[in-house]
């Protein structure tokens, strides 16, 4: 009897292949969604440096509005390389419309540069007091599409 009993209270130990491959399916599972989540955490990453950038170039081209006044409604009108910049050593002396030009035109290069379909806008309102300005940075934004931040800045007359 006490043999019987013996062979019957075996006690096991390891794992049988059945425990081994859930636990393998409940690791595999995991390991899945925490790649998922890396991959979000990228885009979202990605998404805030880009919104960054907009702002930073969109504040760029208010400063630039600010300083030149006097050539408040070329901010309006279309871009054109005047070589009015000091520091490329141009040495022309600019209108306050030429510099207005000007700027549009290099601040529409570093918008092209910083942003993927990068384009910046900025439209004049003149019949208001102070004088208005929009400013549009727009680009594409993978998995969402086309996005336009828009700034509205009012420059005080001098």
């Amino acid at each position: 009897m006490n043999t019987q009993l013996h062979r019957s209270c075996r006690i096991q130990a390891g794992f049988s292949l059945v425990e081994a491959m859930v636990s393998l399916v409940v690791i595999s599972v995991g390991m899945i969604g925490i790649a998922s989540l890396y991959g979000q955490g990228l885009g979202a990453g990605r998404t805030a440096l880009y919104r960054t950038q907009a702002v930073n170039l969109a504040a760029d081209m208010a400063d630039r509005i600010r300083v030149n006044r006097l050539g408040a409604a070329a901010y309006g009108a279309a871009a054109a390389n005047n070589a009015c910049d000091p520091s490329g050593g141009g040495g022309v002396d600019c209108t306050p419309a030429q510099m207005a030009a000007h700027d549009l035109f290099l601040w529409s290069q570093s918008v092209a540069q910083a942003l993927p379909n990068g384009a910046g806008t900025v439209t004049f309102l003149g019949g208001t007091t102070p004088p208005t300005f929009t400013i549009n940075v727009g680009w594409q934004e993978v998995g969402i599409g086309p996005v336009t931040l828009t700034i509205v800045v009012q420059v005080p007359n001098i």
